[in-house]
């Protein structure tokens, strides 16, 4: 259901970007200029990395004063200083008179003249937009320029995205789980986008972070197993980019062999060439992020708005699997000590390594009912969790479980003989440091031969033998009848 209702935000999104192109191209950007915008030095400043062309010059002697980045490259100016001096007319029109469609009688400060013209000297056709601005006496005819093309351009690429996103969604949302659906949303980008790699990052704690998923294309390297433990440090100029709202694309890695060394260091072994990331958000809050290798040219300048998008979805898709993972862990995990339950020792087993040896270590807690009728279960639980401690500290490289209510098994794939013996007189000496006495079972096989019911008989039953045989001795018949709080110490 999450995860539904994401993909219908993910439209809403799309046509938010879509009414906001619009806006833009209705004038929604001069009212910003009339209001938002105070100065026109910090008017220059506002348009300097529009798309858009825009100019400005001398209401009275039409001198242009200024032009955007936009317009310069456009029109082959290195430099402002090229401009000055010239007139509007000779630059914008390569013409030596003024312009017969000229708007500057007609303009009023705060009001714009909108037009449709096709300009010669670029080959465009182009929407104008014209005001006045005033600033301490001085009038500035200022114009704003729209490619149109580019426009319509855009709406097509919008489409194709918008398409793309929904297409990576039905896919993604047609696997079972989180793991898959990730999986399969990577693979999808990767070649839609004719990228070569494709992954995921996610903060591992300890300032480091981890390649957690990736998808490569035929042929290619995988790397995952490479990228884990990346100091954030590597990656501190992207953060910088992710905290103001950015994206960090590079069209070719070369450019930063001077820039970022550290950075280059890391990717240029990898072959990669050019690549876009994506942060990853949750809550206000940088949990990683996301990315592509080596994609064609052409899609690293509209590639933005899709990654946007998707980010969201994966996030939610991280939140969904972290959700189910922590279910996972409950299932499988006994509330009391954190170590296996009766459900994990099924799951255990069905992945166990036959071909190795297997010691079966088969525990079973003396004095608990006692404890429980004398002291309370609080108690009880105490002398438990005591148990558990012994238990982890000899065998807690191994899988251990409690599969009963005082019952603990310890599964140890590939011990020798020799190795078992020695850890279980360690278990008797934290038994008897820890006032947690337990009867003990055990049993070695170096093959498979018999079946590991089979072994889990045996160790329960040699287990039980050594309960009846402590029952009887006189230490623990003195131990339970004389004191029997200090199983519970």
């Amino acid at each position: 259901m999450e995860c539904v209702l994401l993909f219908m935000r993910m439209n809403c999104i799309f046509q938010y970007y879509r009414m906001t192109n619009k806006y833009f191209r209705q004038g929604g950007l001069m009212e910003q200029t009339k209001t938002a915008v105070q100065g026109v030095t910090a008017l220059w400043e506002f348009y300097e990395e529009m798309k858009e062309l825009v100019y400005a010059a001398d209401a009275d002697s039409m001198e242009l004063v200024y032009m955007n980045r936009r317009a310069r490259e456009l029109y082959g100016i290195e430099n402002l200083e090229e401009i000055r001096g010239k007139k509007c007319y000779e630059i914008l029109a390569g013409s030596s008179f003024p312009c017969a469609a000229c708007s500057r009688s007609r303009l009023q400060k705060g009001f714009f003249v909108e037009e449709i013209r096709y300009v010669p000297i670029l080959k465009k056709r182009m929407s104008i937009k014209d005001t006045i601005l005033e600033e301490n006496g001085r009038r500035y005819f200022f114009e704003i320029a729209i490619d149109l093309g580019a426009w319509e351009q855009q709406d097509r690429d919008y489409e194709a995205n918008e398409a793309m996103v929904n297409e990576g969604l039905r896919i993604s949302l047609a696997a079972h789980t989180p793991d898959q659906c990730i999986a399969a949303l990577l693979e999808y980008l990767g070649q839609s986008l004719g990228s070569e790699r494709v992954y995921i990052f996610e903060e591992a704690g300890n300032h480091t972070c981890d390649n957690t998923y990736e998808w490569c294309a035929g042929g290619v390297e995988p790397q995952k197993e490479n990228l884990q433990g990346i100091p954030v440090e590597v990656v501190n100029m992207w953060y910088e980019r992710f905290h103001r709202g950015e994206n960090v694309l590079i069209s070719n890695v070369e450019h930063l062999k001077d820039s970022d060394v550290q950075m280059y260091e890391y990717l240029k072994p990898q072959d990669i060439r050019s690549l876009a990331v994506s942060p990853l958000i949750n809550e206000g809050k940088i949990i990683g992020f996301y990315g592509v290798d080596n994609p064609p040219e052409r899609f690293l300048g509209n590639i933005t708005t899709l990654f946007h998008i998707l980010g969201h979805f994966i996030v939610a898709l991280l939140h969904r699997r972290n959700h189910v993972r922590r279910l996972e862990e409950l299932c499988f995990e006994d509330q009391l000590t954190g170590i296996g339950n009766r459900h994990a020792v099924q799951d255990y087993m069905k992945r166990i390594n036959r071909q190795e040896s297997i010691a079966i270590v088969y525990c079973d807690v003396m004095g608990l009912k006692k404890a429980n009728d004398t002291l309370g279960h609080l108690e009880g639980d105490k002398l438990l969790i005591r148990a558990s401690e012994c238990m982890k500290k000899v065998f807690g490289d191994y899988m251990l479980f409690r599969v009963g209510g005082d019952e603990f098994l310890a599964l140890c794939s590939g011990m020798t003989e020799q190795e078992l013996e020695k850890r279980i007189e360690l278990l008797k000496w934290e038994m008897r440091d820890k006032n947690a006495p337990m009867a003990i079972g055990s049993v070695w096989r170096v093959d498979d031969s018999e079946s590991m019911n089979k072994l889990l008989t045996i160790a329960d039953d040699r287990m039980y033998e050594n309960k009846r045989m402590l029952y009887r001795t006189e230490e623990f018949k003195d131990i339970v009848r004389k004191q029997p709080g200090i199983l519970c110490r």
